[in-house]
This record gives structure tokens, sequence and C-alpha cells, in this order.
């Protein structure tokens, strides 16, 4: 993500902005008085963007802060100000882990006149690897903090912002043998529930799963089998699908539950002429359809069946394999994903 790029989309107003799980960026902007015998004769600003970016299954997280938008006016020691720029890792679960830093090491502080000539910070974090724990999964999670603290030259007083901390989201590294690169170590992500698109755009592959899947989040009521209470998880946040991959015969029973509902509502040749059974949540999550059978607190009938075409069925479903391999989504109840149609 570039300095532009960033720019762009947090705009006037916003904090952060989210390009994917692999791309992230925040700002903030920080206004000082400058004052002399307690009176102020002139004002500064400048704005701070960290951009975190982490490259295709590698364990290196890459931060840029960037200096930028300078501007003073009246009477001020502005050009010998020093801005420090900070980023730690803040938390960590485990607490034991190691992380190694590299590039420009912070804290790192230059002048005003400084950032004016080189406005960029670049810096990078790796976490060690084996140092994760979740089963047969290995999990390591952080916070990063990334902040600006300024000082004054002497003799001057500043007043206004003389600091304060920029928000990041929270990085994760894993390692498992379903996701990439699991024998050099896994890789990095942000924490973030990533989301699946799938278009009902006339001609696009999938739209037959996409227009199931609209229904079904919009008048679930109208959708077999039947159930009154039907609210198909996957729309919002506190109620995500959740990857199932390790428990196979979860898996294979989800969809045996889903086609004996096919065939119970849409007759025993609802395979006729190329059609399949498409399943909301889909068979490879926790959610699936025969969710209530192992989890107490999922409803019975919480989903939703349709027979339609199988090649867009198959389209819809190398899309999901897609996106859960290449954002890696974890298996359990750690990780998460929502699904969102688009036209």
């Amino acid at each position: 993500m570039t300095a532009a790029e960033c720019r762009t989309a947090l705009g006037s107003s916003n904090k952060f902005f989210l390009k994917s799980r692999f791309a992230v960026c925040s700002g903030a902007s920080f206004l000082q008085t400058w004052l002399q015998n307690g009176r102020p004769v002139g004002e500064s600003m400048f704005n701070v963007m960290a951009v975190g970016t982490i490259g295709e299954n590698t364990r290196q997280i890459q931060f840029t802060y960037h200096v930028t938008d300078r501007v003073s006016t009246g009477n001020t020691g502005v050009t010998g100000m020093q801005i420090t720029l900070e980023g730690k890792i803040a938390q960590s679960w485990p607490s034991t882990v190691k992380y190694t830093p590299s590039g420009t090491t912070l804290p790192d502080t230059k002048t005003w006149a400084q950032f004016a000539a080189a406005s960029s910070v670049q810096t990078s974090v790796t976490a060690a690897n084996g140092a994760g724990s979740n089963g047969s999964t290995e999990t390591i999670f952080a916070v990063y903090q990334p902040s600006v603290k300024i000082k004054a030259p002497a003799p001057w007083t500043l007043g206004g912002s003389t600091g304060g901390n920029l928000f990041m989201l929270a990085p994760r590294w894993d390692k498992a043998n379903y996701l990439a690169n699991s024998a050099n170590g896994g890789a990095a992500t942000f924490s973030y529930l990533g989301t699946l698109y799938y278009s009902k755009a006339e001609g696009a592959p999938e739209r037959a799963v996409a227009l199931h899947i609209e229904k079904a989040f919009k008048t679930p009521g109208q959708t077999q089998p039947p159930s009154s209470t039907k609210k198909i998880p996957g729309q919002t946040a506190d109620e995500p699908l959740t990857r199932l991959y390790t428990d196979t015969a979860r898996r294979d029973r989800n969809r045996a539950v889903a086609v004996s509902n096919c065939r119970k509502y849409f007759g025993p040749d609802y395979a006729t002429g190329g059609k399949e059974c498409d399943e909301l949540p889909f068979a490879s999550t926790y959610q699936g359809a025969a969710g209530s059978e192992y989890d107490p607190y999922q409803l019975p009938n919480n989903f939703s069946v349709q027979a339609l075409d199988g090649t867009q069925n198959g389209n819809a479903g190398n899309l999901l394999g897609q996106f859960v391999s290449k954002y890696r989504i974890l298996d359990g109840p750690d990780d998460g994903y929502l699904v969102q149609i688009t036209s």
C-alpha cells in the first residue's frame, strides 16, 4: 500500500483503512501551538500515517511511517522540533515469544527539517518460528502500538498535540499444515474478519449461488428447511462463519444433512439436469447443516439448501477454497469470515 493510497482512503476524517488482511493503515494529525512567555505566537501541524504490509506467505510484517503535510504559521522554532516515531509489540500471546526487528531501529528521532528531506521511516518485525501454541495449529497474537512524541527545541514551549498513539490492527502469526508455507514457518496476517465476495451480476460464474445466499440472508423464512427462528450466520462480525477443516467426519455430516434436505424438499431427482445441492452455511464451517448435532447452542434447521446449477455451484466452491487459503483462515473459533453479495 502506497502513502497516496492510504491518504486517499483515510480522507479528512477516517482514522483507519483496511485494504486486506495483509495491508492496513492508520493516520493522525498533530497540531502544536508555539509559546513565548506563555503566549501563543505561532502554530505548526503535520500528519503521520502508519502503513502495515505483509508479503505473500512471509512471517515478516513491514511498517512504514510517513510524516506528511507539514505546515507552520507565525513565529516558531519548527525546523528544530524533534519528532520521535516508535512502534513496539505492546502485548504478546504467548508472552514468551521473541520478536526480531529489522530496518530502521525504533524509536527513531528526526527534526522537522530532516523529515522534510526524507519523510518516511521503514521498519519490520518477525515473530520467532515455533513459539505459538494451539493444538495442531501454531498461533501467535500480539498488539503492535505505533506512537509519536514531539519535543520543541530550547527555549521554545509547546502547547497542543505533543504526541499520541496511532491505531493498528493486531498482528497474527500462524502455521498449520493446511495453509501455505507451513514447512517454512507459516506466515503473518492482521487479525480481522475477511469477507468472501460473491457476485449476482448477470453472467457471473457463481450467480446462482450468490442469489441463493442473498435469499437466505434477507428472507430466511422463505428457504428450506422451514424454520421460524432461522438466522443464517456470516452476515455480521458478531456471527461470522468459522472454518471447519480438521474434523472431516463433521464436514461429511454437514454435507449429508444438506443433501438429505435437498432430497426432502426438492425431490429425489433434484439433481436432474446437472443440478447440485447448495447449502449455506457451507459444509466446511462449524455452522453447517449438522451444527446442532454437535453444538447445543446452534438452533436446528438454521441453514438453507437449494437445488441449483452444478457448474455455478462448483465455481462458487472454487472461490471459497481460494479465499480461505489465500486469506489464511484458521480452523476453529479463533478466526472467521463474512460473506457479501455484490451486484
